[in-house]
């Protein structure tokens, strides 16, 4: 069943999927924060259940945010083109992508991933240059590499405290 402001009947599953993050993206209040919890639950559950080195850890969350930034781009592009919303708030690929981003300078201990929660989450919502003119890409290129730029300087922010933490 559609939601008001969906627009076509006709829905390509794979990119329903994908965009919402299996569904998180539909959560209330703020799906953008719910898909960069879920994000970050996973991560911690990946990383503290296989003991992975530290810098598997790393090269690990690189693949897993270039992974979801590269389905995402068409799966954002698709669901945005199939709700007729541009950038959709369900649509949170893209926060699971930038909360990744933000993950690879964290060790796997909740103290960190909490700041990395808490880090993406201020760039995302605040879009300091160069995050907001991103967000005018067309279509999933736009949806998606705001969060990512978002994500990235969140991760700056988080291996400059790590230099100390």
């Amino acid at each position: 069943m559609m939601s008001s402001g969906e627009k076509t009947a006709t829905r390509t599953g794979w990119a329903w999927v994908v965009a919402t993050a299996l569904g998180a993206g539909r959560l209330k209040p703020g799906p953008g924060t719910w898909g960069s919890l879920a994000a970050a639950v996973v991560w911690f559950a990946v990383a503290s259940g296989t003991h992975a080195s530290a810098a598997a850890l790393v090269w690990g969350t690189v693949a897993a945010a270039v992974i979801a930034t590269v389905v995402g781009i068409p799966a954002s592009t698709i669901v945005e083109r199939e709700s007729g919303r541009e950038d959709p708030g369900f649509v949170v690929i893209d926060e699971v992508a930038g909360q990744w981003v933000v993950l690879i300078g964290c060790p796997a201990n909740w103290e960190h991933v909490l700041l990395g929660l808490a880090l993406f989450r201020f760039f995302d919502i605040v879009k300091p240059w160069p995050v907001r003119k991103l967000e005018r890409l067309p279509a999933g290129t736009g949806i998606m590499m705001d969060d990512v730029a978002a994500g990235i300087l969140g991760l700056i922010v988080m291996l400059i405290v790590r230099h100390w933490w």
